[in-house]
């Protein structure tokens, strides 16, 4: 059913409360996005971060002040109601977790749509890779590190990453499969001993789900689109709203639009 569905479709089953929660493995070969939307009078230092910080946020599109479209990345589109689930913030503090944003939206809001690490997986598979967190149906495992960002304005804070696990000769072939797609984060920024980027314990995630790694396998990680999250939680602007991790915008760009050959 997830892979005979166009993006439109499921926007559409989202948009009417028919689909919830996670959107791993809908709509193979369209590109998946996280998403900020930040009053106006905040949008460019956040931009500013993101042009700064380009493989934890690799920005591939943005809608007017006010506007709910981005045409760019999708027809018909409304950010409002078109992810599974949202996060709304204040002051940096989150204050509740909602399926439509209609009732908060402002004249004043700017949406960002970030790349996914979700593309990338695809390109995993097709290579005849394990995707673990597919294999055993769970969302992506997320963790916070001490791999520092680049400051921009009011905006700061460290790299969340996903992981992944790999024999070593297949995240070496992970590793050069990603590079090809650094507008969704590209390759992994660490792998191995996750005590060396800040990670205490691998089995207990920050967002998402543990996952089963096996004894001669490594952790993988890549750059993560919860990033924002984090500099957010730290910048502390009065209103924002984001996605609940896992819950992406299905955008109508193909997987291999993104492809540096």
């Amino acid at each position: 059913m997830s892979n005979s569905m166009t993006p439109a479709q499921l926007r559409q089953r989202i948009r009417s409360g028919e689909h919830s929660g996670n959107t791993s493995g809908y709509c193979a070969g369209f590109v998946q996005c996280n998403m900020v939307i930040l009053p106006k009078d905040w949008a460019a230092e956040f931009l500013q971060f993101c042009t700064k910080n380009p493989k934890p946020c690799p920005v591939l599109g943005m809608a007017d002040a006010g506007s709910w479209e981005i045409p760019a990345l999708a027809a018909n589109l409304d950010v409002r109601s078109d992810l599974p689930s949202y996060k709304l913030f204040e002051n940096g503090e989150f204050t509740k977790e909602v399926t439509d944003i209609k009732e908060y939206w402002r004249d004043d809001l700017v949406t960002f749509m970030l790349g996914c690490s979700f593309s990338f997986e695809e390109a995993l598979l097709a290579d005849g890779l394990e995707v673990r967190n597919i294999t055993e149906q769970r969302n992506v495992p997320m963790y916070r590190t001490n791999i520092p960002c680049q400051s921009a304005g009011r905006f700061s804070g460290t790299m969340v990453v996903s992981m992944r696990p790999f024999l070593a000769a297949d995240a070496i072939r992970a590793t050069q499969i990603c590079t090809r797609f650094p507008s969704v984060h590209g390759a992994p920024v660490h792998l191995g001993d996750p005590s060396l980027i800040g990670i205490d314990d691998i089995n207990v995630t920050d967002f998402g789900d543990p996952v089963t790694i096996h004894e001669n396998e490594l952790p993988v990680f890549w750059a993560c689109g919860v990033t924002p999250q984090v500099a957010l939680e730290q910048a502390k602007p009065p209103f924002c709203i984001t996605h609940s991790p896992g819950c992406m915008l299905v955008t109508d760009i193909p997987n291999s639009k993104l492809a540096v050959m």
